[in-house]
């Protein structure tokens, strides 16, 4: 009996049975890998997060980030204390997450993912991007509204963006409380792309407007120029890009700077060539990894399961429908005014959801006519987007921090 009842200690079920939150927490992890993994949702970053959930959640495995209680007394640790008295993902944690470092570097893989050049070629599109922006604002004031403190009201906010990496960051600099949920309701919703945008379009748009083409419009209203050396301008614009941002928005450099750098890099091209691989395959997969299951660790039924994590995910949701519907009446509103229309969906693409908003835009200009691709004046606001919301979120950060 001596042997079974250490073989019972040894286990995890008693601490489990007394923990009826982690079974909850278990059931949600479940949950957002059958999403990742059978219904294809993000999986790149929901699969880590989810099993990041999965380990926090089961009891004496240490592998749950300790509580904001404990975080007062953990800062003044060296990483191999926090290591010995709370476990390798508390390590990780406050290494790569608390210091920042994670989101810059999937910036830095995203911008050399990235191509400019449909921003370049429709520079006049990328302003649709910034109008896109004020689903961030809006929620702000709400959410203060509803007992949110500036700093958590902002973090909340920045979901509006549809950019989980400018999320991540706000967080960690204003509300690292409430780092978890922000995380799930921004990937939660980035991966939701394709159900959104569709539903904010049908009550937001005339089929007469998605059927503006914008091929034809060029042909009925072609430009006046044309740009003659599109790789030089390429490996211009982020060196110039970035100087301004870095000049007038400096709390952005971080994101922005890296973003751009990664641009730089794959612009640049076979001398550079080794920097851009390891920047969009090597340190974009590492960081990805690590990122996603030190979320995932953060969501103890401790930390989660509270009113205000149902808030937030209520409030992400009107936030990236803001954001839609705001693009979609800027565009509305500029055809008002110009004679060579713009189909309002290239302005339901101001996210930061590259290029997912951009493929769904153009699938349903498609539906309404065969012969509408709008996929690359699309990305022109979508990469817009990403900008908009890093500098979005610097300003917030400036102003709060």
């Amino acid at each position: 009996m001596n042997v079974l009842d250490k073989i019972y200690d040894m286990t995890a079920l008693g601490e489990l049975a007394s923990s009826p939150g982690s079974f909850l927490m278990i059931a949600l992890s479940l949950v957002l890998l059958y999403l990742g993994i059978a219904k294809k949702f993000e999986p790149l970053l929901l699969v880590p997060i989810a099993f990041g959930v999965l380990l926090a959640n089961f009891p004496s495995g240490g592998m749950a980030v300790v509580q904001s209680s404990d975080q007062n007394m953990i800062m003044d640790m060296t990483l191999i204390q926090i290591s010995k008295e709370f476990g390798i993902m508390n390590m990780l944690y406050y290494a790569l997450i608390k210091t920042g470092l994670l989101p810059p570097l999937i910036f830095l893989g995203v911008g050399a993912m990235t191509d400019f050049g449909p921003l370049l070629r429709n520079l006049k599109l990328a302003f649709f991007g910034a109008a896109a922006q004020i689903g961030i604002f809006t929620m702000l004031i709400v959410a203060i509204y509803l007992n949110f403190d500036m700093g958590e009201a902002a973090a909340l906010g920045i979901i509006g963006g549809a950019d989980g990496p400018t999320a991540i960051y706000t967080a960690i600099v204003l509300a690292p409380h409430l780092l978890g949920p922000i995380a799930i309701a921004a990937y939660s919703y980035m991966a939701l792309v394709p159900v959104i945008i569709p539903f904010v379009v049908r009550f937001s748009m005339t089929k007469k407007e998605l059927k503006i083409n914008m091929k034809e419009q060029d042909r009925l209203h072609p430009r006046r120029s044309e740009i003659k050396n599109i790789k030089t301008l390429k490996i211009i614009f982020p060196i110039v890009l970035g100087m301004i941002i870095f000049l007038l928005v400096p709390s952005a450099t971080p994101l922005v700077g890296m973003l751009l750098f990664g641009n730089l890099i794959k612009e640049i091209g076979s001398d550079t060539k080794r920097l851009f691989s390891a920047a969009s395959d090597t340190i974009m997969n590492t960081a990805t990894i690590f990122l996603g299951l030190l979320i995932g660790g953060t969501m103890t039924a401790e930390t989660f399961l509270k009113p205000q994590t149902l808030l937030i995910v209520l409030g992400g949701f009107f936030a990236f429908a803001i954001s839609i519907f705001g693009g979609i009446m800027a565009a509305k509103v500029y055809n008002i005014f110009a004679k060579k229309k713009i189909n309002p969906l290239i302005g339901a693409t101001g996210l930061s959801a590259v290029p997912m908003a951009s493929r769904v835009a153009n699938d349903i200009a498609l539906k309404h006519d065969s012969s509408n691709h709008l996929l690359q004046y699309a990305m022109s606001s979508n990469i817009s987007g990403v900008i908009g919301s890093a500098v979005a979120a610097g300003v917030l950060i400036s102003f709060l921090s």
